[in-house]
């Protein structure tokens, strides 16, 4: 929302640079619980199928084009795609690719999808060294904790400005990870931090073009040249993110230092991720969901005379979209998920296609959605009502989605949404390879024969 007046600098804050550098560069390798390891699996998994997935989406075709434009050295995989680029173009082309379809990982209290920029950054460098999947793991949980606790200490206010989280945290978690990954000690990991809080990517004007998906993987690279340039000794501010010319002060009025210290260690903002069932943004998800069940009821689209939507004000702020053009725009139009969802009882990839969002019955379902704000609702939840040609109500609320933390999908539904994904770009047999590579990747020696895999 908007804001009037500037919180003075707070000139008092604790040290939470140096303390999130000490954190990544001293924490014991797999310092953490069974629950917290299968996690970050998951988190890995579910974001390689998402990168894989939009392999080749024109959004892809256009940043490979881009990046070889740059005579780049063969460092690294395009994953879901036959060509090998430098590194730092590898963390972007992957970054994008794993956020086009708007099916990755969502740490709820944020709403950021730290896999995105943490993971394309790791996985590219962990590639190019022939490092060890319990390295990968490691920074990969140790990324994501930084990029979510900085989130935390900003959000809302930091996004309710118009910054696109996922992208201007994700450059801290993508040099936090890199920088483990290099094994940097204290002074130059806190370097890779500062280095990186000079370079935010990500404005929420930009939802609904490519330019969205373009923010994790600008922040994947940002990280990872923030983490090399630390390595050669270049220099940073050691307060860079609590100063009050710092990240944190200049891009939020809230300043909730403690999100850094509590539990630090202890607690893995990992354990609170997430991973969509739908593709499309998160607070579309309740509504969809509900949709689904209306159409499990027996409801069918020739019945309706107008679906009824109560939804939080921040659901229509973000996907109000009534008229959307093609299907990245469908994907932050709550009406076209409500239609797709009662339509064809899913929301993948499929039905945010450009074929499927100007289809003439979708629009003509969509058209008769109609959503009303009602804050006293949570915006993780909704309240539906399809009302039939015949009179009849039916109604559904749902107050925790599927996929959810709530409401998780399981790791069979995580198989199955992999392989909807993968199968299409690479066969079902490397679609099943690679999920067990996946699921055992911190047994693995060297993450380059997962990256084998994961070219046609």
């Amino acid at each position: 929302m908007a804001r009037n007046t500037q919180v003075p600098a707070d000139t008092s804050a604790p040290p939470i640079t140096a303390l999130l550098a000490r954190f990544v560069a001293q924490h014991p390798a797999r310092g953490w619980s069974d629950t917290v390891e299968h996690e970050a699996h998951r988190t890995f998994y579910n974001w390689l199928g998402c990168a894989i997935g939009a392999a080749q989406h024109e959004a892809a075709d256009a940043a490979v084009a881009a990046v070889q434009m740059l005579q780049p050295a063969a460092q690294a995989s395009v994953l879901g795609r036959s060509e090998r680029v430098d590194m730092a173009s590898a963390a972007l082309v992957n970054g994008i690719t794993s956020h086009t379809f708007d099916f990755d990982d969502t740490h709820l209290k944020t709403i950021i999808h730290p896999a995105g920029p943490v993971a394309s950054a790791v996985l590219a460098l962990a590639e190019q060294r022939g490092s060890s999947g319990r390295d990968v793991i490691d920074a990969l949980v140790l990324g994501i904790d930084v990029a979510c606790r900085i989130g935390n200490v900003m959000y809302p206010d930091h996004y309710d400005r118009g910054w696109h989280i996922t992208g201007s945290t994700g450059m801290l978690g993508a040099a936090a990870g890199c920088a483990r990954l290099l094994k940097l000690n204290e002074q130059q990991t806190t370097m890779a931090l500062g280095i990186a809080a000079s370079q935010p990517v990500g404005l929420r004007e930009q939802f609904g073009t490519m330019t969205k998906p373009f923010h994790p993987g600008g922040a994947a690279r940002a990280g990872l040249m923030s983490a090399l340039l630390a390595s050669q000794g270049f220099t940073a501010s050691p307060r860079a993110l609590e100063a009050p010319r710092g990240f944190v002060q200049v891009a939020s009025d809230k300043r909730a230092w403690h999100e850094v210290t509590d539990e630090l260690a202890q607690r893995f903002e990992i354990s609170f991720n997430s991973y969509k069932p739908f593709a499309c943004g998160i607070v579309i998800h309740p509504s969809i969901d509900a949709c689904v069940q209306l159409r499990d009821k027996g409801v069918r689209p020739e019945q309706v005379e107008r679906i009824e939507l109560r939804v939080h004000s921040l659901v229509l702020e973000l996907t109000g979209k009534k008229e959307p053009k093609d299907g990245l725009q469908g994907k932050f139009s709550v009406y076209h998920g409500c239609a797709v969802g009662l339509m064809f009882g899913r929301a993948a990839e499929e039905e945010f296609s450009d074929a499927v969002v100007t289809h003439p019955d979708v629009v003509a379902l969509r058209n008769r959605v109609q959503a009303t704000v009602d804050d006293s609702i949570d915006e993780a939840a909704v309240h539906v009502v399809a009302v039939l040609r015949d009179g009849q109500r039916i109604e559904v609320r749902v107050e925790h989605a599927i996929g959810s933390l709530q409401n998780p999908l399981t790791d069979a539904q995580l198989e199955a949404k992999f392989a909807s994904l993968v199968a299409p770009v690479l066969g079902e047999a490397k679609a099943r390879a690679i999920t067990a590579a996946c699921w055992t990747l911190a047994a693995q020696p060297d993450v380059r024969a997962l990256t084998a895999l994961c070219r046609p």
